[in-house]
């Protein structure tokens, strides 16, 4: 069947979806994006995703191209005529079509609102059982990574970097040795204690939905949780670590740089937690409040 897209009011066939040449997040990355699981035709966390998008549209000054219930219903219709059970859905806000300027446009410029889908096959994926490798990346990002935007050289170049290593993620580290985030994900340790580990929200790393979610199942299920900033020689001598995101899930990381965890393959409390997200997920388990 044939993919359709979503682009400033209209569905398409996504070889003809378009944007203007002066859109300002082709010319400035003037603009923020969404990136929401699919599940069994169900979107993941569509509320707090959707919540996220505001906020990072109040941060840049933006506003919102349309009614959130009259959104929804676009990425529903979306997903209906592209048959997606299983995947997620992009949403992208730019400020708009406008003379290029640095300086903001009109408040009567339209933004600019994109959507697409893409197919994923979550229960085939090797990554939750073999595990993946991450390595260290240095962390070259502006001061507002709690925004969602569109600006990702940086992240970028990281992930080309793990991609050329043949890694699955980068891990982003400060000048002093502190770990912030993956170049698309959240970073998490379990240390030998069994503590779950990972940064605290600020605006050195984006406060992840799946993140928020991981934590509320470990509070569920009496996991010990300490948010606080890591380095990477603790990740090094760490238990277990993993990673997060829309699409990654739970994914154990067995191997960070040239250190391998543990005995190379998926911790057990990384293991658990992935079920307990896959349970969340697929909707046979809610969440705490």
């Amino acid at each position: 069947m044939p993919r359709y897209c979503y682009v400033n009011g209209q569905f398409a066939p996504h070889r003809d979806g378009a944007v203007h040449i002066e859109d300002r997040g082709y010319q400035f990355a003037d603009g923020v994006y969404e990136v929401v699981t699919v599940a069994d035709g169900r979107l993941v966390d569509e509320g707090p995703h959707l919540d996220r998008l505001e906020r990072s549209l109040g941060e840049l000054r933006m506003k919102m191209p349309m009614g959130r219930k009259v959104l929804q219903l676009k990425a529903r219709e979306l997903i209906r005529r592209n048959g997606l059970r299983d995947g997620l859905v992009y949403m992208q806000v730019t400020r708009g079509v406008a003379p290029r300027n640095h300086a903001f446009p009109a408040d009567s410029v339209t933004p600019s609102l994109v959507m697409t889908t893409k197919k994923m096959n979550f229960a085939t994926m090797k990554k939750f059982t073999d595990g993946v490798t991450v390595i260290s990346t240095p962390d070259m990002r502006w001061a507002r990574c709690d925004i969602k935007t569109t600006s990702l050289l940086p992240n970028c170049l990281g992930k080309q970097a793990a991609a050329e290593a043949g890694a699955y993620e980068g891990w982003m580290v400060t000048e002093d040795g502190m770990v912030t985030e993956g170049t698309s994900s959240n970073a998490w340790i379990i240390n030998k204690e069994g503590t779950l580990v990972t940064r605290p929200p600020g605006n050195e790393i984006l406060n992840g939905i799946t993140r928020q979610t991981i934590l509320a199942l470990a509070a569920e299920e009496g996991i010990p949780v300490e948010e606080r900033a890591f380095s990477l020689e603790e990740a090094y001598e760490a238990r277990e670590a993993f990673v997060s995101s829309a699409t990654s899930f739970v994914t154990p990381v067995v191997k960070i740089d040239d250190k391998v965890l543990g005995n190379g393959k998926p911790g057990s409390l990384s293991e658990r937690l992935l079920g307990h997200y896959q349970d969340y997920a697929a909707g046979r388990r809610s969440q705490a409040a």
